[in-house]
C-alpha cells in the first residue's frame, strides 16, 4: 500500500514536471494534471493537500537532482584539477545527471515568485561553494578558487538562462579550451578520452590536448 501511494504520488509529480517544462508553472494546475493522467480531480486530494504541495514536490525534486548533482560531481575523486573540472562538466553533458530544461523552468518560475527566487539563490550559493571547494583542494588560493568557480558555474547558468541550443558535437569541440581557461592547465589526451568515452562522443582531431 505504501509503495502504491508513493508510485501514485510520483506519477502526479512526473505529470507536473512535464507541464512545468512544456508550459511553465502557470500550467501546473490540478485539472490539467488529472486530464494528463486520465484520472479524476478527487484522486489528487488523496495524495496532496493542495496545489502548493505538488509545487513544493517539484522544487524538492529539482534540488535533489540538479543541486545535488553539482555538489556530487565537484566532490568526486580526481587526480588533477583538470579531471575534477571534467567531472563537473558531466552535469552539462548528461541530462540524467543535471536536467538543464528543468533548471531553465525553475529559474523562469523564480522570476515570478520571490520564495522560489530565494530557493534558487540558496541553490546557487551551495553549488558555487562546492565548486570553490574543489579548486581549493587543488591548491588554488581562496580568491582565485572563488573566481574560477564563478567562471565555471555562472557561464553555464548563463547558457541555460539564455536557452542556448547547441549540438553535443559543437560543445565537445570547446571542452578542452574551456578547461584550459577555467583551470589554467591543459587537458591531456587521456583526460579527453575518458570524458568522451563516458559521453559517447568524439573529439575532433584538432582539439587542443597534450599527451601524458
Amino acid at each position: 500500500m505504501k509503495d502504491e501511494l508513493a508510485n501514485n504520488r510520483k506519477a502526479w509529480v512526473d505529470a507536473a514536471y512535464t507541464l512545468l517544462i512544456g508550459a511553465g508553472v502557470g500550467a501546473v494546475k490540478i485539472m490539467p494534471l488529472a486530464k494528463q493522467l486520465k484520472t479524476s480531480r478527487t484522486s489528487f486530494y488523496w495524495l496532496f493537500k493542495d496545489r502548493e504541495e505538488i509545487l513544493e514536490a517539484l522544487l524538492a525534486r529539482w534540488e535533489a537532482q540538479n543541486t545535488q548533482a553539482v555538489i556530487t560531481q565537484s566532490e568526486r575523486y580526481a587526480a588533477s584539477i583538470v579531471e575534477a573540472t571534467l567531472n563537473v562538466f558531466d552535469c552539462w553533458f548528461d541530462p540524467a545527471v543535471f536536467d538543464s530544461e528543468f533548471e531553465y523552468a525553475i529559474r523562469s518560475w523564480s522570476l515570478q515568485d520571490p520564495a522560489v527566487a530565494e530557493r534558487v539563490q540558496r541553490a546557487d550559493a551551495e553549488r558555487l561553494a562546492a565548486i570553490q571547494a574543489m579548486f581549493s583542494r587543488f591548491g588554488y588560493p581562496a580568491l582565485e578558487a572563488d573566481t574560477r568557480a564563478r567562471t565555471v558555474y555562472l557561464l553555464q547558468i548563463g547558457y541555460i538562462s539564455m536557452h542556448v541550443q547547441e549540438s553535443k558535437d559543437t560543445r565537445i569541440t570547446r571542452v578542452a579550451e574551456y578547461v584550459r581557461i577555467f583551470t589554467g592547465q591543459p587537458c591531456t589526451e587521456a583526460d579527453l578520452a575518458r570524458f568522451a568515452d563516458r559521453h559517447r562522443a568524439r573529439f575532433p582531431a584538432t582539439a587542443p590536448a597534450e599527451s601524458n
